[in-house]
């Protein structure tokens, strides 16, 4: 695997995807940052991070075997690999918020970002963005979010946490690849965020009640309503309150 370490960059996606685009990438690739400037979550939020503090990098793999149809099973598998990490180093209290923010006591402490490559329509690589709270201990703009090192008191090495990272990664990649999907979910929805309990969301500007039941294949959100009614939803049309 080749690393590359920068002190500072916009967003370590952007820099992949043009890397990936321009030397035809092949093999897998991590960009590392000390200092990422314009981090990127989901539906354009900012990923605000201290810089030299966390660890903000994204991973190159080629995928051509997983279908364009089985892009969140790689979500799930790196929501578990975060989760194993943290479990090692004795973070307490891990669940998945749908669809893939990882928070530790109910505040955020890691969040990740994937964007594929699609050749010839079809599935030809994806890009993993991980920005995951290290030594941070003061969260300003940011009131629900917290570190390793608030939760542990203890200050890590950064490069020694990526390496555990990246040896979850491929270990949950390998069960992707050789088809563990029903592991792979059944894992994932087991941590889900206030799964089968009465939850507030917000749909349309309108408040309603609803249980998470578990994800779709494809991602989506399931929620049961009035009447024990399972609805779908994607990121774009539910929002949980918490």
């Amino acid at each position: 695997m080749r690393i590359v370490k920068l002190h500072t960059i916009d967003s370590t996606n952007n820099y992949l995807k043009e890397v990936a685009k321009s030397e035809n990438l092949q093999v897998d690739t991590v960009v590392w940052a000390l200092e990422q400037t314009n981090g990127r979550g989901q539906m354009g939020t900012v990923w605000e991070t201290e810089a030299g503090k966390n660890l903000t990098f994204s991973i190159f793999r080629k995928v051509q075997r997983i279908t364009v149809a089985q892009q969140f099973y790689v979500t799930m598998a790196a929501s578990l690999a975060v989760k194993a990490v943290l479990e090692k180093l004795l973070i307490k209290n891990i669940t998945v918020k749908w669809p893939n923010d990882i928070l530790s006591d109910k505040k955020k402490i890691c969040g990740i970002l994937i964007e594929s490559v699609i050749k010839k329509g079809k599935l030809d690589a994806l890009i993993l963005g991980v920005g995951l709270n290290v030594n941070q201990t003061e969260f300003g703009h940011v009131p629900r979010a917290t570190s390793i090192k608030e939760q542990t008191g203890i200050h890590f090495d950064l490069e020694e946490i990526l390496q555990l990272l990246l040896e979850q990664f491929h270990h949950f990649v390998d069960l992707l690849l050789n088809d563990r999907l029903d592991q792979i979910q059944d894992a994932y929805e087991a941590d889900l965020f206030r799964k089968n309990k009465a939850s507030t969301f917000v749909k349309n500007n309108k408040q309603f009640v609803g249980i998470i039941k578990g994800v779709t294949p494809l991602g989506k959100l399931m929620v049961q309503e009035e009447d024990d009614i399972i609805n779908t939803y994607d990121l774009k049309e539910i929002q949980l309150l918490y």
